[in-house]
């Protein structure tokens, strides 16, 4: 293992025990993936089994897009994360790093008719940047990847319908900075329909808020310092996941 893929493992699993420590954890379920540099297409995935809180840079699993180990791991690879990640892994260049996951929030969202209102401060910063694709059942048929890449198209966030949030990044902090703008847009609206009916928002309004975003603004990081401020944070708890 060469030093460039040691430190992507180290961020990977860093960032594993972030959605731990935000509660963004569906037992042993759920996938963060990250491509590793290369001639081929290769990525990081979550051993199958283990909880976000036991995953580290060395236990991280190297698949190929067929979802074979490239590495001996004696981990397994949990089929329905392989399915979703290694379509879009494939389909685009940019996707360097795919997260899914199934907040309550994001769920409850995903389930309602409308999806994401554009009535919230965090909403107005997504303006045109959501995708949404029909649910289909367990991910892990492999058929059903081209049909979410096309409703993906040139979008990098995704509301699964009936079933999650995905999020696409050309690095893990641009991914994680777009998801956490998304669930957070999804616990303001759950929030909110206790009140009855929300505010919209100017379509104006929010068109100009997304641009404004700093937390997407490559100048500023593109959250790059919100991902170190957290793993800060996990350092403290338990810095194992460099292991």
């Amino acid at each position: 293992m060469n030093d460039t893929e040691r430190a992507l493992r180290i961020q990977l699993a860093g960032t594993y025990r972030i959605f731990a420590m935000l509660g963004w954890t569906e037992l042993i379920y759920n996938h963060i993936t990250l491509r590793v540099p290369g001639p081929d297409t290769h990525f990081l995935i979550n051993p199958f089994g283990l909880h976000y809180t036991e995953v580290t840079a060395s236990n991280l699993v190297k698949i190929d897009l067929d979802g074979n180990a490239v590495d001996a791991s004696a981990h397994r690879v949990n089929p329905a994360g392989y399915v979703v990640h290694a379509a879009i892994h494939r389909a685009l260049p940019d996707a360097h790093c795919v997260m899914h996951t199934h907040t309550t929030a994001g769920l409850a969202v995903a389930c309602s008719e409308h999806g994401l209102e554009n009535s919230n401060f965090y909403s107005a910063q997504l303006d045109g940047m959501v995708a949404y694709h029909d649910f289909e059942g367990i991910t892990v048929r492999a058929d059903e990847g081209p049909r979410l890449v096309a409703n993906l198209g040139e979008k990098r966030l995704l509301i699964l319908r009936n079933h999650g949030l995905l999020s696409v990044g050309v690095t893990v902090a641009q991914a994680f900075a777009r998801l956490w703008t998304l669930n957070r847009a999804c616990e303001v609206q759950v929030a909110t329909a206790a009140l009855g009916r929300a505010r919209p928002i100017a379509p104006e309004i929010a068109a100009r808020c997304t641009r404004d975003s700093l937390q997407f603004d490559p100048s500023y990081g593109a959250g790059q310092d919100v991902l170190d401020a957290l793993l800060r944070q996990v350092d403290k708890i338990d810095p194992s996941y460099k292991e």
